[in-house]
């Protein structure tokens, strides 16, 4: 089965920086995948804050163009989100997986982003 394992979460300031990896396994194709940052804020439904076809091709939800840039590593089944200027309403649990939605059967634990002072 494929798996996903977030990290790189924590309590920043606002106006701070933190880079996001999720590491995917448990398949052979995922160069293949368009692949995208998610994120879930308590009392909010989840969203779609970044995505990267696989071809390098990248989109961003209005919320987080010019602060966040995702990217990814093929070679070592890596997607990454760097994320700068937070703000306190990016605070939310931040899950990786395929961006078509048929392909959602797996979500790992996430990564807790809390941005206060």
């Amino acid at each position: 089965q494929v798996q996903f394992v977030e990290s790189g979460g924590g309590l920043v300031q606002p106006g701070g920086s933190l880079r996001l990896s999720c590491a995917a396994s448990g398949t052979i194709f995922f160069s293949t995948y368009a692949m995208g940052w998610y994120r879930q804020a308590s009392g909010k439904p989840r969203e779609l804050v970044a995505a990267i076809t696989s071809v390098g091709t990248t989109n961003y939800a209005d919320s987080v163009k010019g602060r966040f840039t995702i990217s990814r590593d093929n070679a070592k089944n890596m997607v990454y989100l760097q994320m700068n200027g937070l703000k306190p309403e990016d605070t939310a649990l931040y899950y990786c997986n395929f961006k078509v939605v048929r392909n959602q059967n797996y979500w790992g634990q996430g990564t807790q982003v809390t941005v206060s002072s």
